[in-house]
């Protein structure tokens, strides 16, 4: 099923703190075409977390559209065309991974699906024998595995992923950058996913959006070459390596100026 385009039309956001004005967009637009795969950069703070709660409407925008093809995203996730992993895989410690992959299913109040796509979902994401395994008996990288099915389990037309390998060690990260590529490929819901690793946004994405300090405006808007599938020996091509590096030039001025 293609992929749903998420688009953001002059959106406005400012947050008011102890009386304070903290404005984080201005007229901001950004357009994912249905079935992209698109990485968020920027510094720390610059609003990108606020960009994907604003997609989600668990933040108001205070102007502009944010459109889940031709509908507001609240009513595009009661029907689970949105789905979502964060940084915290955020699992109910008392139910096993077949029951937290449902769970989705029981918020939105609607049927459960056949065993045999909870058991394909498990299969896609590598957990097969992991079935009845409770999260405590499951390894970090395990566990996100599980949310990303979870957020998978509707079938959902667009992801939107808030750093959800944040949390876990280089090794690990890169082995669930491969995994990731690979479910994507198998799915292609239109993605958008919020890093602060270059390296993880050129590998995974069809295109890196850099923003700047806040209040954000697009910096960059690249397009990645790379072809895909994308092989674990694309990390090591100098190719690589000098697109990560052009594309971290624009951050380096947004983290001096932050630290300053």
């Amino acid at each position: 099923m293609q992929g749903l385009p998420l688009s953001f039309v002059d959106v406005e956001k400012t947050f008011h703190i102890k009386g304070q004005a903290l404005t984080v967009f201005e007229q901001l637009t950004l357009d994912c075409p249905g079935g992209s795969f698109t990485a968020l950069l920027g510094p720390s703070g610059c609003g990108k977390s606020t960009l994907l709660r604003l997609a989600l409407e668990l933040e108001t925008a205070d102007a502009g559209s944010i459109l889940v093809g031709d509908e507001r995203p609240s009513a595009a996730r009661k029907t689970g065309a949105v789905g979502v992993a964060f940084q915290d895989a955020a699992l109910l410690p008392w139910r096993n991974v077949e029951d937290n992959i449902l769970l989705p299913f029981q918020v939105l109040g609607t049927k459960p699906p056949d065993p045999e796509h909870i058991g394909k979902l498990i299969r896609l994401v590598g957990l097969e024998g992991f079935e009845k395994a409770r999260p405590e008996e499951l390894s970090g990288g395990m566990r996100q595995r599980v949310a990303i099915a979870r957020s998978l389990a509707t079938e959902p037309r667009v992801l939107l992923m808030d750093e959800p390998f944040g949390a876990l060690d280089l090794i690990l990260r890169r082995q669930m950058n491969l995994e990731l590529q690979r479910i994507w490929s198998a799915a292609r819901p239109t993605t958008l996913l919020i890093t602060h690793g270059v390296d993880e946004a050129v590998y995974l994405a069809d295109r890196v959006i850099v923003l700047s300090a806040r209040p954000a405006e697009i910096l960059a808007d690249i397009t990645i070459p790379f072809a895909r599938p994308r092989a674990p020996e694309l990390l090591r091509d100098p190719q690589f390596h000098k697109l990560c590096d052009e594309i971290g030039a624009y951050l380096e001025p947004q983290q001096n100026q932050t630290e300053a």
